[in-house]
């Protein structure tokens, strides 16, 4: 998670994208959590590969220590301090490359439920796409063995995306073939890449199967982290998970479901809904917010919104309907 999340701005330009909350927990807190429940069985360490500390400070260690704690594990940071790839980034930390491990990248969301396959070598998640020339994708043989991984095929490989979460029954397998990468100085666009490292365990007959994912949700950019809010809480709803705060103070107004909303807001001569999440401390008043993400301490007014997603303490007060405002700014 070592990314400054460039392609969610504003709203990564105070908070590292990995933790804005998307109904209403942060991106990497439900990944983890979600990764934790399909391994189903316990986990010792969860290590986070971090970027400069002038980016990911004291708070966001301790978020992720809190995180970690919460299930059962130990937290180990790292550092990737120069943006050299997901190969260099997975060997930034090292020192926890052994034995069974999950590497995930923290931008994105799943739904699964499969049983991992633990006697292979490796398994790639991966999601059928209607698309694949717009994705990196594994050709599979006849033992639905993955033996290549392509990127952006320009004719049929298969529809089975990699998603970027892995299982390795051994990660030094792994760490060996990286420093290899790297030593041997193996750059694809410009980085030292995961994949290389992957290929070269494949060349010596590793054995790589897949497992597929139900549902892949993208927090890459503002579109794609609405739409994933909008999944995630439609997920959320049907498994009836309680959304909305005790604290809430409710005045004259409505809440459609599925909507988060946190502790201590407050609506006033307002509809919210469906498919918002709505911040602590947040004070809504004679607006209609749908289809949006509020984060905290943020006043709405005199609103109606729909695509919307509006940072922490801010102000937000006219006739504008898809917005993407970040943190600290006032729209009056």
């Amino acid at each position: 998670m070592a990314g400054r999340g460039s392609r969610l701005r504003p709203h990564s330009l105070t908070v590292p994208k990995p933790l804005i909350p998307v109904a209403g927990k942060p991106i990497v807190h439900r990944l983890v959590a979600d990764i934790v429940g399909l391994l189903n069985e316990p986990i010792e360490e969860i290590a986070f590969i971090l970027g400069d500390p002038a980016w990911f400070g004291e708070d966001v260690i301790e978020s992720l220590k809190e995180l970690a704690s919460d299930l059962g594990a130990k937290a180990s940071i790292y550092r990737q301090l120069n943006p050299l790839g997901t190969g260099h980034a997975i060997m930034c930390a090292e020192d926890s490359l052994s034995g069974p491990a999950v590497v995930a990248y923290a931008d994105t969301l799943i739904r699964a439920d499969f049983d991992l396959d633990k006697n292979v070598d490796s398994v790639i998640w991966t999601k059928k796409v209607s698309n694949p020339e717009a994705y990196g994708v594994v050709n599979l043989n006849e033992n639905n063995e993955i033996t290549e991984l392509v990127e952006k095929p320009t004719e049929f490989v298969s529809d089975q995306a990699v998603i970027g979460i892995y299982y390795f029954k051994d990660v030094a397998v792994l760490k060996k073939e990286l420093q290899y990468v790297i030593d041997n100085n193996i750059i694809n666009g410009g980085e030292y890449q995961i994949n290389d490292g992957i290929k070269r365990m494949m060349a010596q007959g590793k054995v790589f199967k897949t497992g597929t994912v139900d549902e892949w949700m993208d927090c890459g950019n503002k579109e794609g982290t609405i739409e994933t809010n909008r999944r995630m809480l439609g997920f959320l709803n049907k498994s009836k998970e309680n959304l909305v705060s005790d604290t809430l103070n409710l005045n004259n107004s409505k809440i459609i479901e599925p909507c988060f909303i946190g502790a201590g807001v407050t609506l006033k001569n307002s509809t919210v809904g469906p498919f918002a999440s709505i911040g602590a401390n947040t004070i809504i008043e004679d607006s209609n917010v749908k289809n949006s993400i509020i984060q905290t301490h943020t006043l709405i007014k005199n609103a109606i919104l729909d695509n919307a997603m509006i940072g922490n303490h801010a102000t937000f007060d006219g006739n504008f309907t898809n917005v993407s405002i970040g943190d600290y700014s006032a729209l009056k």
